[in-house]
Formats: C-alpha cells, sequence, structure tokens
C-alpha cells in the first residue's frame, strides 16, 4: 500500500459472488488513491473472498445472511472518519468517489446518496427495474416530504457520526431505504450528487428479485412511516376501512329500499365506519407525539454538538 493512499476513508464493498467484477473494482479505487478497502462478503461460493484478499482488501464475512446484514456488521467494525459504501457488482464507478465524498468533507453534508438518474448507460436498468425505482422514490417523497431522488442506490457516503446514530434492523435489500428513513428521522443533512451507472456485466447475476423485494422495499417505507408521518401510516388504514363500511353501507341500504333487511351488516358497516374515524384520529394525536419527540430530540442534539 502506498503512502498516497487515503487512510482517512474506508470504501466499504458489500458482495456475494462478484468474482467477476471484485478485482478489477478494488484496483479502480487503489488507482483513485484509495486502499482502505473493506469487503463484507456474504459467504460467497465462487472466488470473491480470495480474490478480494489478493488486492489486499480486508475481507470479513459477514453473520447471518442478506445485503442488510452485512451493512450492519459491517458499520459496526468501521472507526474510520468517513465511510463510501458501494456495491461490488460493477455497476458504479470509483471515479465518482471524489463528488461523493466532497460534501462530507466540507461538512455540507453526513449523508450523501449517489443519484443513478442522472447518468445511467441503455441497459443499466429494465424497464421493469426503472419504473418500479421511480414509484418507490415517489412513495417515499409523499411520505417523508422530502425528496432524495434515488434512495435506492448503493452508492452511498457517511461520516462517522451518522453511522453511530443510524439504527438499522433490515437484512435484506430494504436497507438502503431504511437507511434513508432513519436518516429523516435523524435528522442527518443529506445531500445528492450525480453519478454513473453502467449496465452489470454479463459475467454477474443479479440478486434483485424486482417484484418480490420491490414489494419488501415498499413495505419497509410504509411501515417505518408510524414512526415519521403516523398521519399517513393510520390515515391509510383509516381511508380503507372507511371506505369499506362505504360500500358495505351502500349495498345495505340499497337492499333495505327493497325491504331486504341486513341487521349483522348494518352492524358490521357501522363498525368499519366507526374504525375508520378513529384509526385517523388516533393518527392525529400521534402525529402530534411524534412531532413533540422530535423537537425534543432536535434539542438534546443541538446540545450535544
Amino acid at each position: 500500500m502506498t503512502e498516497d493512499y487515503r487512510e482517512d476513508v474506508c470504501i466499504l464493498i458489500p458482495t456475494l459472488n462478484e468474482g467477476a467484477t471484485i478485482g478489477q473494482l478494488i484496483e479502480d479505487f487503489n488507482t483513485e488513491g484509495f486502499g482502505n478497502i473493506f469487503v463484507i462478503d456474504g459467504n460467497s461460493s465462487d472466488d470473491t473472498q480470495e480474490i478480494a484478499t489478493n488486492m489486499g482488501a480486508n475481507v470479513v464475512a459477514q453473520t447471518g445472511k442478506g445485503k442488510g446484514q452485512a451493512v450492519q456488521d459491517a458499520l459496526a467494525m468501521i472507526d474510520d472518519p468517513y465511510v463510501i459504501m458501494i456495491d461490488g457488482d460493477g455497476t458504479y464507478l470509483a471515479k465518482d468517489v471524489h463528488s461523493m465524498l466532497e460534501p462530507l468533507e466540507t461538512g455540507r453534508a453526513d449523508h450523501v446518496i449517489g443519484n443513478r438518474f442522472a447518468d445511467f448507460d441503455p441497459g443499466a436498468f429494465t424497464k421493469l427495474n426503472l419504473i418500479g425505482n421511480k414509484m418507490l422514490n415517489k412513495f417515499f417523497s409523499v411520505i417523508y416530504r422530502k425528496n432524495l431522488v434515488d434512495i435506492l442506490s448503493g452508492y452511498r457516503g457517511f461520516t462517522n457520526q451518522a453511522i453511530r446514530e443510524l439504527e438499522l434492523h433490515e437484512t435484506g435489500f430494504e436497507i438502503e431505504s431504511e437507511i434513508a428513513v432513519d436518516s429523516m428521522k435523524k435528522e442527518h443533512r443529506v445531500e445528492v450528487v450525480p453519478i454513473a451507472y453502467r449496465p452489470r456485466p454479463d459475467e454477474g447475476d443479479t440478486k434483485l428479485n424486482p417484484l418480490t423485494d420491490g414489494f419488501g422495499i415498499g413495505s419497509t417505507i410504509y411501515k417505518m412511516a408510524k414512526f415519521h408521518n403516523p398521519m399517513f401510516y393510520f390515515g391509510i388504514i383509516g381511508a380503507i376501512l372507511t371506505l369499506c363500511g362505504i360500500l358495505l353501507g351502500i349495498y345495505v341500504v340499497s337492499e333495505w329500499m327493497i325491504g331486504i333487511t341486513h341487521i349483522p351488516m348494518t352492524i358490521l358497516t357501522a363498525l368499519l365506519i366507526i374504525s375508520g374515524i378513529q384509526m385517523f384520529i388516533f393518527g392525529m394525536l400521534s402525529d402530534l407525539v411524534v412531532s413533540l419527540h422530535r423537537e425534543t430530540m432536535r434539542t438534546l442534539r443541538r446540545q450535544q454538538r
């Protein structure tokens, strides 16, 4: 390792069977002046670990399974001032690391997200993936009232302080959306920078299932809304219950008008509508509690800093 390498920056690469691309990625980072490479491997069945070790990277096998678990394991081990996390599949370029670091080093941001949509090659996204990404980003911006453009990007940067404050639990591909949500919750300064995004090399296999993983990511975004925007979380439940009650009520009334009485359905209609209204009220009260808690935590963070 040469003396010119940046030792204050850890390049974190979660991998699983990335033998076709990991060597070139590490070499590219070395060329850019970064030799502190930490590969957290999901017990690959190919030669990923051997290649990364031979290239001088610090290689650790993760506990459990899933990208989220790998990221949690790695972040708990890293003490460097700055961390750049990048997928090891060859779709991201090492040379964009300088753009990712600049907002962190100048103190403008605690967390940096690389925006793949700024410069992606044909074939980098399938049509289904592109549509799904756009929908999930829109869903996120509606719930959390902030447009982060590309919450599922695998190219991210963090300060050490931001890493210490993150509380992560997801073990799969939902980890990126959880990081984005928790950063909002912790009021981290998040900056989005344009990066290049290239098609996956033919030798590399994707581990992402657009449908099942997309549904899981959407569920995570919605599930975590109860801690950030409970009015939306409980409002959706309330709207569904109220709508079901109204539709059932229309049927009950139409039947009653021709002389058919449905006592049990009438009771169910009333229960659905009342439950829906209660969910709206509960959402309003929860929103007030969350707002007060957020203000209290904001005051505590100001005092700690």
